[in-house]
């Protein structure tokens, strides 16, 4: 980050223009989860209209996300990014609870998410039994995290071939979808009837989902400490960075709506391979299931890449738990936390196994914890203009205190939905948060500014 840095030292040497920035997110943004979340924001719709009305909304909350993550990253571009926002805002306890958070729920549940999407698209390539998907996900996490301890130079390259079938597979489904038939598979009202639920949970679980697959944005608040004149472009790159996802997000609903109808599509556990089969046979949908499958290794190997380096970082800062920190210099590699890391999401999978839907089970358990902390880094924004006025802020949140408040609302909202109506998944990821509550007393503050 020494191009963000120098920028709020004066040296205003920034090479990322607009388009490059757009692209940037844009690639963030896109990438399995538009593979592996519609049907289970469709079981949450009661209506086509509905349906889409969730996209169009997660669009929205993806720009108001991203402008209060622009401010801070412009404000404090520091490696660490929420851990470091956290931190300044509401002090170092609040910042060591995110830590574990991280590391116990939020980052270890999303690689075990994205392991079993892998798994329900390998198990149509390779069968495995009634828990053939667990295996499958299991295997994933085993084999990633051996790669990483290996070495980080051999994660990386995989990193480009897996990125490359991945826009590769988006453009496939895209295709297809244009050339499929929908048949019979139209949805009617009579099917809209047998949806049952409190409204509010339905919307609430829905949009949880639908965010799930616009996940990401939250890298808007690296792009802006590199981006030239960010006062005036960041929020360009957000507008038509938005715009482009949420457009190709619509757009690629509206097709599956088309093919599948709506109760279609809650039916369809693995609805690239479903659109291929449709579109042009079942060789076409062996193809791009096997795509597909490396696209999800490709987000599996980046999360574990990024996510063992905040237990590292955990190790480094606090000496209590100086374990963590172990690192191969022969390998350029945190081997220590990736074993961890390993561990503690092979735990998750084995929770998976035992439920009906391992994706939503996942998904609940994540869920409430993840919302509680981007509640904290929305009012983050308020918290550290007063705390911190005199901080230059190269990009400043327009339309300030309106995006803020919009997005902690929408976090309350979520975190409320995700607890009550998300079953027993959710209240054990708020159970594993509370048992974090006890390093507090254990670990003393200071420890936590090294």
């Amino acid at each position: 980050m020494t191009d963000a840095t120098n920028t709020l030292d004066g040296n205003t040497h920034t090479g990322l223009s607009v388009m490059d920035a757009t692209v940037v997110l844009v690639g963030v943004v896109i990438g399995i989860g538009i593979f592996g979340f519609p049907p289970l924001v469709a079981q949450h719709a009661t209506s086509e209209a509905m349906y889409i009305a969730l996209w169009c909304a997660g669009g929205l909350v993806m720009l108001v996300g991203a402008l209060c993550y622009a401010e801070l990253g412009s404000a404090y571009p520091g490696a660490g990014g929420e851990y470091l926002y956290l931190s300044r805002a509401w002090g170092p306890r609040v910042g060591l609870m995110f830590a574990w958070a991280r590391c116990t729920v939020i980052q270890t549940g999303a690689i075990a998410v994205v392991a079993y999407i892998y798994g329900d698209y390998a198990q149509r390539l390779m069968p495995l039994g009634a828990h053939g998907p667990a295996l499958h996900a299991a295997t994933s996490v085993i084999a990633l995290t051996a790669l990483n301890v290996v070495g980080t130079r051999y994660s990386k390259r995989l990193q480009w071939v897996f990125t490359l079938l991945t826009l590769l597979a988006l453009g496939a489904v895209l295709v297809a979808s244009m050339t499929a038939s929908s048949g019979d598979a139209v949805f009617t009202p009579a099917e809209a009837a047998t949806l049952t639920g409190n409204p509010a949970g339905l919307i609430g679980m829905g949009m949880v989902f639908v965010l799930l697959t616009y996940g990401g944005w939250n890298e808007a608040a690296y792009l802006s400490g590199e981006l030239r004149n960010p006062g005036r472009n960041m929020s360009r790159v957000l507008l038509i960075g938005t715009a482009i996802v949420t457009g190709a997000y619509v757009l690629t609903n509206l097709a599956l709506l088309e093919i599948f109808g709506l109760q279609g599509l809650r039916d369809t556990p693995a609805l690239g391979a479903d659109v291929m089969q449709l579109a042009a046979g079942p060789y076409a949908a062996a193809l791009l299931s096997l795509t597909i499958c490396a696209t999800a290794l490709s987000t599996i190997n980046g999360t574990i890449i990024t996510g063992a380096r905040v237990y590292y970082a955990l190790g480094r800062d606090v000496p209590k738990l100086r374990a963590l920190s172990g690192w191969s210099a022969r390998n350029e590699t945190p081997v220590t936390a990736l074993l961890a890391q390993g561990a503690i999401t092979l735990a998750l999978v084995g929770l998976g196994a035992f439920s009906q839907n391992s994706v939503q089970t996942l998904v609940a358990y994540t869920a409430p914890v993840f919302w509680i902390f981007m509640l904290l880094v929305a009012a983050s924004v308020w918290r550290l203009r007063q705390r911190d006025p005199q901080r230059a802020r190269p990009f400043r949140v327009p339309l300030y205190p309106l995006p803020p408040l919009l997005l902690a609302l929408t976090c309350a909202g979520l975190v409320v939905s995700s607890a009550v109506y998300a079953g027993a998944g959710a209240l054990i990821g708020l159970a594993v948060l509370a048992a974090g509550v006890p390093m507090l007393r254990v670990l003393k503050p200071a420890q936590l500014n090294g």
